[in-house]
Order: structure tokens, then C-alpha cells, then sequence
């Protein structure tokens, strides 16, 4: 008999969380964000590869469907200047330097995670997403020394919230981080050939469908 209740409660139940999900789940936002981007620096017995940071803007244009099941697809542009300091082999030398001004343009994929917070009359939806793409480093042109532009595939992760100020617009707080290789944009020197991470911070605003 407590075994027929249980199954009897289970359906209503089930409907009832069914129900609950979030009105605008399956709908579809586009977002403009600020980004400050916060590089690494790398090195080996050859060379020394300092990027500055720098600022630029990111579009998103993102689906969920449910909690489980979104993705993100964005596309991003900021500066991304390289600094290559050769190193000495042999003392005394004067060490080789070179700096390159350049840009990034790069396009990535994500999945994305979520779960809707109320909290009295506000509501918010955090998030988490991870996927891949690939970022261009170009140089700015008018620049002496030896420059080339490269293409280096990337992983990228993030987590943020979206805080939903109306239906159908809200504010983007997020963070995203990016691990590639740093890229050879000077002829003269080569890249430290390592593995680095880009760290940005961003927001926005977004619009739903």
C-alpha cells in the first residue's frame, strides 16, 4: 500500500518540478560586454614573452534549453601586445627585444550550464560554460621589426550570472579563462613555446528573445 502511495505522489510530483522550470528556459539571448583581458607571462632559456593586457568588447549569442543542455556561441576582440626579450647564452651580450602591437579576433563555442536563483522580486540565472575555438593574433601595420600574424586554437571556461532586470533585458557578470599557446608574432625571435592563460572579466548587458 505505501509502495502504490509513493508511486501515486511520484507523478504529480515529477509534473510539478516539470512546471516549475523557469518561464524563459528554451529561449535565445544576444549580449555585448566590456572585457578586460589579463595575460600571462612565459618564458624559457631563450626568450621571455611579456603580453599586456588590454580592454575590448565580446558578442554572445546564446540558447538554453534547460538547465542541463545550452551553448554559447561568441565572438571577441581585444588588444593583445607582445613584448619578446631574447635571452644571453654567452656573457657579456646585449639581449635581443622586441615589441609587437597586435589584436586578437577569436570565436568560440561553448556549453553552458545553469540554474535559476529567485530572491524576492529579482531573479537571477547563474552559469557555468567550457568549450573551444581559436583566436588571430594580428599585428598593427607601421611597425618596424619583423611581424606575422597567427591562429592558435584555444580552451576556454567560464562562470558568471545573468541578473535579470526586465523579461527580456537583464546585466552579464561573468568570467572567462583561456589556455593556448603563446603565440610568435616577431620574425627576429621565436615565441617562449609554452602553454598560457588569458584571464578575463566581463560585463554586459544581453537581450532575450
Amino acid at each position: 500500500m505505501k509502495g502504490m502511495l509513493k508511486k501515486f505522489l511520484a507523478v504529480p510530483l515529477a509534473l510539478l518540478l516539470w512546471t516549475a522550470l523557469p518561464a524563459y528556459a528554451g529561449q535565445t539571448s544576444v549580449a555585448v560586454s566590456g572585457v578586460e583581458s589579463f595575460q600571462q607571462t612565459t618564458g624559457n632559456f631563450v626568450v621571455r614573452q611579456v603580453p599586456s593586457n588590454g580592454a575590448g568588447f565580446m558578442i554572445e549569442l546564446r540558447h538554453i534549453s534547460s538547465p542541463l543542455m545550452g551553448y554559447d556561441v561568441s565572438y571577441e576582440y581585444h588588444r593583445a601586445d607582445q613584448l619578446y626579450e631574447g635571452g644571453c647564452a654567452i656573457a657579456p651580450c646585449t639581449p635581443t627585444t622586441q615589441q609587437v602591437n597586435s589584436n586578437v579576433h577569436g570565436l568560440s563555442a561553448n556549453w553552458v550550464v545553469s540554474v535559476p536563483i529567485y530572491l524576492a522580486a529579482t531573479s537571477f540565472r547563474a552559469f557555468a560554460l567550457a568549450g573551444g575555438g581559436f583566436q588571430k593574433f594580428e599585428p598593427t601595420s607601421s611597425q618596424s621589426g619583423g611581424t606575422r600574424s597567427q591562429t592558435e586554437a584555444t580552451f576556454d571556461y567560464g562562470a558568471g550570472f545573468d541578473w535579470n532586470l526586465l523579461y527580456h533585458l537583464g546585466l552579464r557578470f561573468q568570467y572567462r579563462g583561456n589556455l593556448y599557446n603563446a603565440p610568435r608574432l616577431s620574425t627576429a625571435l621565436p615565441s617562449s613555446g609554452q602553454t598560457t592563460h588569458d584571464a578575463q572579466m566581463l560585463i554586459g548587458a544581453f537581450f532575450r528573445f
